[in-house]
């Protein structure tokens, strides 16, 4: 409601405004006519200006408003140099200026516009603690960096810009890779790896930040509140950090998330061949697992231990730790008959074939 009288009010004003415009240049009463309806009309460009100004960027705004400003000087400089005499008569100075002004003040708009989303505002803070900030860095934590899978990520193209790395996150990796422990060193050693590896990448830009909290302990707080100072994401697998970063505020990517979400989509009901490879929990169970890494527990299924068959799927579980699938070798199932050499399942009259 306040929205339209204030837009009503603006209508009234510019109307008025033309009005009053046309009656002192011209007086006659086709020209108040005039002047009123393109006051009028002004108005109506000036709301329909304000609604889509709603839908361009902050940068791209900017980047208009100095670009009409800058047009606006080029068209003084003009006016100034080379339309003096011109300007003289006021019925022609007010059309020259229009003209004038209108032709470098919107090409001036039209550049600003577009060469606003190039524009920094990270630029102008020459005391930033972060002077190379872009836009939606994100920040890796060690456990992501040793597991690799995000260098993969980066190559395929799905994940670009800037990779934020703290100083104490190489600091962490180049204290495992000094570690005694063998296993501990070689981890150590695959991060910095990693973190070469993505260096050398088209689309990604790493950068070392050497911002610390000397007052956080723990290295997750320090990267929530890392985050939080930067308005970055968090790239990780830890479970743990991905809880107490969003229950922060903070965005986070997990890998593991989206490793589940990229597995091949099975329902219950569907065929699928598999080879039985060890013992499940319950008497009689065997286990296998899917190409992705999925766990498939077999009913029945010991007995074609090291065999490759073809089961149905009559169950879906989704846990923390991933996805697990149920199964019925086809003969259990119901309406089919089994051959463990070949691994095929066949069906009888009643069954689904």
């Amino acid at each position: 409601m306040g929205t339209l009288i204030l837009r009503l009010f603006i209508i009234l004003i510019c109307s008025m405004g033309g009005l009053l415009i046309a009656g002192q240049l011209f007086g006659t009463s086709w020209a108040l006519l005039w002047g009123t309806g393109g006051g009028f009309m002004v108005a109506i460009l000036s709301i329909l200006i304000e609604e889509s100004v709603k839908r361009v960027s902050l940068r791209s705004l900017c980047g208009a408003v100095l670009g009409l400003i800058a047009g606006f000087i080029v068209a003084k400089f003009l006016a100034d140099a080379f339309l003096v005499d011109i300007l003289k008569g006021p019925r022609i100075s007010l059309v020259v200026y229009l003209v004038t002004y209108s032709i470098p003040g919107y090409i001036g708009l039209r550049i600003g516009l577009k060469k606003g989303e190039e524009f920094s505002f990270a630029a102008l803070k020459g005391s930033s603690k972060f002077p190379f900030a872009t836009e939606n860095p994100k920040i890796l934590d060690t456990s992501v960096i040793i597991d690799g899978r995000v260098a993969d990520i980066c190559e395929t193209g799905f994940i670009e810009g800037t990779f934020i790395i703290p100083q104490f996150i190489l600091h962490e990796l180049q204290h495992v890779a000094d570690s005694a422990d063998p296993v501990k060193r070689t981890r150590g050693k695959r991060g910095l790896e990693i973190l070469h590896r993505i260096q050398k990448q088209v689309d990604v830009d790493v950068k070392i930040v050497e911002q610390d909290f000397p007052r956080i302990k723990e290295v997750d707080a320090k990267l929530v509140e890392l985050a939080k100072k930067m308005g970055a994401k968090i790239i990780t697998n830890d479970s743990n950090l991905n809880k107490v970063a969003e229950l922060q505020g903070v965005d986070v990517l997990n890998i593991n998330q989206l490793t589940n979400a990229l597995k091949p989509v099975v329902l219950p009901g569907e065929d699928i061949s598999v080879k039985v490879i060890k013992e499940g929990k319950e008497s009689g169970q065997g286990v296998a697992y899917l190409d992705d890494g999925t766990m498939v527990v077999i009913e029945n299924g010991l007995k074609y231990m090291g065999k490759n068959i073809d089961v149905m799927v009559t169950q879906i579980l989704q846990t923390t730790a991933g996805r697990m699938i149920f199964a019925k070798v086809g003969g259990d199932a119901g309406g089919g008959y089994f051959y463990p050499v070949t691994g095929t399942v066949g069906h009888s009259a009643k069954g689904r074939g």
